[in-house]
């Protein structure tokens, strides 16, 4: 349900990632947007198809688009995907 995705819940998500969460950006960043030397990367939107970045990388900003692996139903649904790709990532990241 793609209007699921008002922008008062994309602000209320990015604004949590943001605060509490930012390794965890610069984690997608790096895994799955396949940026490399990234020194911070902020959440700026996310809606039911992926999220908006501006990543921190060789001292400029650079947007970037990370599409998810389905279409997210609800914010309860964006919760457990950003989490299971945080899992992901850092899975990818140790090489295991």
């Amino acid at each position: 349900m793609i209007d699921a995705f008002t922008p008062e819940i994309s602000e209320r998500i990015c604004k949590h990632m943001n605060e509490d969460h930012a390794d965890a950006i610069a984690l997608y960043a790096k895994v799955f947007g396949e940026a490399t030397d990234v020194a911070a990367a902020k959440m700026i939107k996310i809606d039911a198809h992926g999220m908006d970045l501006h990543v921190q990388m060789n001292g400029m900003t650079h947007p970037m688009r990370i599409s998810f692996d389905h279409e997210l139903h609800d914010a309860e649904d964006a919760h457990h995907t950003l989490i299971d790709m945080v899992k992901q990532a850092r899975q990818q990241m140790s090489g295991a």
